[in-house]
């Protein structure tokens, strides 16, 4: 089978996938979700009943989760709501196991990290891969998002746990995880690492690192912060999201109408391959001769 043919199976297995492509503009929402989760956490806690908060968390989260369950291909502002949600509702979980129920944040960490382990192996065990570019069926796209619950929660103990218990403060806990996630991304674009692995551990950096800096702007200066509030941040990210999520409805539909011109002109190999950058084969946008070797979904 030549590349032109796996590259269109690869584009039609994009087009029936209920997730994103992962291009940078990927990255840049996931990050603005994540510190854009822990502001509004902190600033829903702290100005309503905490139970409220929690109960209004947890109902905004399951309803966007049911949203994006029904619809039956990836819409932009349906997933990214569904990412959003999960940011809030898990910073709050996270909150209420350690200052609720007095969990450390070390026992909380290494608790999350057997369930990603967990949620993985079964994931593997029952689908054979555990690609984001495999999700196609329902049951896939329901071990995608226990998945992505998982590393939320993780990254949220971690991120707290280096901060407050290591004592390394919000800075210092920022510059931490911006550079454990710049060793994933390089790890994969240059030295060739597993995609399915060094794409997770990236994912699940970013979470820590959006909330450390997050925290380290809206917390007082006492606090190690700038104290520009959880409010103000909290909004300032809200509309950086928005205008980056109609940046990436444009830019799916444009895609899209190329997808169907290039259908339209019989898939040649030139239509696929610039009809949709980004696909499976590289996620940070770099070409990786290797993925194209089979028409996997990058099982590991």
């Amino acid at each position: 089978m030549n590349n032109a043919h796996v590259e269109v199976i690869k584009k039609l297995s994009a087009a029936f996938s209920k997730v994103p492509e992962i291009t940078l503009t990927f990255w840049v929402a996931k990050l603005l979700t994540t510190a854009m989760g822990e502001a509004t956490s902190d600033y829903l806690v702290t100005h309503l009943n905490p139970y409220l908060a929690v109960g209004l968390g947890a109902a905004g989260f399951f309803a966007a989760l049911l949203l994006q369950l029904a619809v039956k291909r990836y819409i932009t502002w349906i997933y990214w709501l569904v990412v959003v949600m999960v940011s809030i509702f898990g910073t709050m979980a996270a909150d209420v196991v350690h200052i609720v129920l007095g969990i450390p944040y070390v026992l909380s960490a290494s608790f999350f990290v057997v369930v990603l382990v967990l949620t993985f192996a079964v994931w593997k065990y029952s689908e054979k891969t555990v690609s984001i570019h495999s999700i196609t069926t329902p049951r896939r796209e329901l071990f995608y998002w226990a998945t992505v619950i998982a590393t939320f929660a993780l990254g949220t103990a971690t991120g707290d746990m280096t901060a407050s218990t290591f004592n390394l403060g919000y800075s210092g806990a920022a510059l931490l995880f911006t550079i454990l996630f710049a060793i994933g991304v390089t790890a994969y674009v240059r030295l060739g690492w597993n995609e399915i692995f060094t794409f997770w551990f990236s994912y699940v950096m970013t979470r820590p690192m959006g909330a450390s800096f997050a925290d380290w702007f809206d917390k007082p200066s006492s606090m190690g912060g700038f104290g520009y509030g959880d409010g103000l941040v909290s909004l300032v990210l809200t509309a950086l999201i928005v205008a980056v999520v109609a940046y990436l409805s444009g830019n799916s539909q444009t895609m899209k109408n190329e997808s169907m011109a290039g259908n339209q002109c019989g898939m040649t190999s030139k239509t696929v391959v610039s009809g949709r950058p980004g696909v499976a084969k590289n996620w940070g946008k770099v070409p990786r001769p290797s993925a194209v070797a089979e028409p996997s979904d990058g099982e590991s």
